[in-house]
């Protein structure tokens, strides 16, 4: 899934070559990915894309006003066209296509655009097409970013204080804290050197100054590993950076100590115990509801 570093290089990428240019239509494909219908997608042909920006996991297209907001979900991504002028005509199907935006030509010709693209068959990426953003019940519901300077530790004991949910899943919460998914929740949590099953509330002063730490640090070295990088090189970047998570079974680049997981209905976590739990392998909780 793309997290807030995919998301913010997504974003950075699409400002140099998308921003200033003319969208001449969005063809939707995957009809299930579009959440809105008024103002229509037609509606954003002609118009001229002047700003992106992240809301948490969600792309922003501001198109002179009009807005373009995309949630990639578990399986989505962006897929940059230098050049769509000879792309065959979309139909809808079963193919991984969900979405064509195509732009005005450039001085040499080439008409470039992007595609959103969806593996698998849980279909969630969603494109909204809105006036202001906040209409988006996904945006509106964010919490703090934690790359915003108002993340501070004095807000990250709020956000924990008097919280019984086990700190993994106040992680991934984006109504508590933007843009922190499955891995970098992960990631946040070897790095602290905490359990993912601690519950937030018991967390101390010390413990939540080291996982604000982690959080910002974690993040920004992320976005700092993918600032420039095409959007097709993104996904083999976050895998390369990523020390526990999808890492079962490795050893810890800290201790050396194996790297276990732990499933869940739908998902997975991996925690090194020498570094997170005190040596000691938590529970297999299968089909538990912790991350739903």
């Amino acid at each position: 899934m793309p997290e807030l570093p995919e998301v913010e290089s997504l974003t950075h990428f699409l400002r140099e070559r998308a921003v200033g240019r003319t969208v001449l239509g969005v063809d939707v494909v995957g009809f299930q990915a579009l959440k809105t219908f008024d103002p229509p997608v037609t509606s954003l042909g002609g118009l001229t894309i002047t700003g992106v920006t992240r809301h948490g996991k969600f792309l922003d297209l501001d198109c002179d006003g009009l807005h373009l907001v995309i949630h990639l979900a578990r399986a989505g991504w962006l897929r940059w066209r230098d050049d769509l002028s000879g792309a065959k005509p979309v139909r809808p199907g079963k193919g991984p296509l969900a979405v064509r935006v195509r732009l005005a030509p450039d001085d040499e010709g080439l008409a470039p655009g992007f595609e959103l693209t969806e593996a698998g068959t849980q279909k969630r990426l969603a494109v909204y097409v809105t006036k202001n953003p906040d209409d988006v019940p996904g945006v509106a519901a964010l919490g703090p970013d934690p790359l915003h300077e108002s993340f501070t530790v004095a807000a990250l004991k709020r956000i924990v204080g008097g919280n019984r949910t086990q700190i993994k899943g106040l992680l991934r919460d984006q109504k508590v804290i933007a843009g922190i998914g499955n891995a970098y929740s992960d990631e946040v949590l070897h790095a602290a050197k905490m359990s993912p099953f601690k519950i937030a509330a018991t967390l101390t002063d010390a413990q939540i100054a080291d996982l604000h730490e982690a959080i910002v640090t974690t993040l920004a070295d992320a976005v700092e590993r993918a600032h420039g990088l095409a959007a097709k090189d993104l996904k083999a970047e976050k895998k390369s950076g990523l020390r526990v998570h999808n890492r079962a079974g490795q050893p810890c680049d800290v201790c050396g100590d194996t790297i276990r997981e732990v499933s869940f209905a739908d998902s997975s976590l991996q925690y090194c115990p020498t570094c997170q739990t005190g040596g000691k392998p938590l529970a297999d909780r299968r089909m538990s509801k912790l991350l739903k």
